[in-house]
């Protein structure tokens, strides 16, 4: 009797944690470009202080709980944690606000936890409220973009950049509000009054000068890793839509009381970032299809809340981490189909010997 060996149903992929990352790394600097163009170096200073401050941070705990520190540092996750703070970070800041920030992100939100694929919350947007809430000042200082700077001013020079980061960090002389602060500081003038009047809407066409090309950017970069299939569309598409929906619902057409266009949402403050490279993190997201649309759809929804009625104007940081501690109960509820069977189990179902 001949015997046939028929090998397991396994998909296979060539992908690994590191050539992943690595993928996630190169979509960022579309979005990273666009930041110094518009912004100046301030950006590009905060990710390399970051993408330091996240080796030495992740090298030392990794020593510290007997953990082969090379084969970690290899998968250059904690260089995504970096660059993602870096990048959602005001350009110019003081350089111990990246620092205590990728404190945060490396040592309590991701190694405290047991390290990567253990952490509940994602790493980078842990920093990001920590230094929210306890810097406020430092945080709210964003540059004027390139285009809706006075005549005569202009941002600095790499020299003048380090000097600001390293020194006196003060840039009241070229600092403005972003288009989710002046919508929401209107002062009851409408949507048509501020898109004529206030210079940084001015500066643009549809959601603030430099703002707008900035989120375009990372929505190029998303868009390269949809096509290399680093993850699903569900996430991302449930996001903006929800987003999108409230927006339309409570537009108004552009009335003083008007929280903004769907395309002002969608081109404004850190959306794109968070759609394409934030609720697209695998570790802390939803697990099914079905379970990653419940999970974008809830982002989007907490962030135009927060924008439109809470205290910050850009809430995808906020809005992440309360999904995250929704994630687990979504995946209960949504489990998927085991592979062989025609139904999903209830997540209810007692399970039999």
């Amino acid at each position: 009797m001949a015997f046939i060996r028929v090998s397991s149903p396994h998909a296979h992929s060539a992908n690994t944690t590191a050539g992943v990352m690595r993928q996630v790394l190169l979509a960022t600097l579309p979005g990273l470009a666009a930041l110094t163009a518009y912004f100046g170096p301030g950006t590009l200073i905060n990710v390399i202080l970051a993408c330091l401050a996240a080796v030495v941070f992740e090298a030392t705990v990794l020593k510290m709980r007997q953990r082969p520190v090379v084969f970690y540092l290899r998968d250059c996750s904690a260089l995504v944690t970096a660059v993602l703070l870096g990048l959602a970070l005001p350009p110019y800041c003081p350089w111990w606000v990246v620092i205590v920030g990728m404190f945060f992100a490396i040592v309590v939100a991701k190694q405290l936890y047991g390290g990567l694929g253990y952490n509940p919350f994602n790493p980078a947007m842990v920093g990001y409220v920590v230094l929210l809430i306890s810097f406020p000042l430092e945080m709210s200082q964003w540059a004027t973009p390139r285009g809706a700077l006075a005549d005569g001013q202009s941002l600095p020079n790499l020299m003048d950049a380090l000097a600001k980061v390293f020194g006196e960090a003060d840039i009241d002389g070229y600092s403005s509000a972003t288009p989710l602060d002046t919508l929401r500081q209107s002062g009851g003038q409408t949507l048509n009054d501020l898109y004529s009047s206030a210079p940084i809407f001015t500066s643009g066409r549809w959601a603030g000068g430099g703002w707008e090309w900035v989120n375009i950017a990372f929505l190029l970069g998303g868009a390269y890793l949809l096509y290399k299939k680093v993850f699903t569309w569900h996430a991302p598409v449930a996001m903006l839509a929800s987003l999108g929906i409230l927006a339309i619902a409570l537009y108004d057409s552009g009335s003083s009381n008007s929280a903004g266009s769907p395309i002002f949402h969608w081109l404004s403050g850190a959306t794109m970032l968070g759609a394409f490279f934030i609720v697209t993190d695998p570790v802390t997201s939803a697990v099914s299809n079905k379970g990653r649309l419940i999970y974008g759809a809830g982002v989007g929804i907490l962030v135009f809340v927060i924008r439109t009625w809470g205290n910050y104007p850009d809430a995808v940081a906020f809005a992440v981490l309360l999904m995250n501690f929704a994630a687990p109960f979504i995946d209960y509820y949504t489990v998927p189909r085991t592979y062989g069977h025609n139904k999903a189990p209830r997540a209810t179902a007692k399970k039999t010997e």
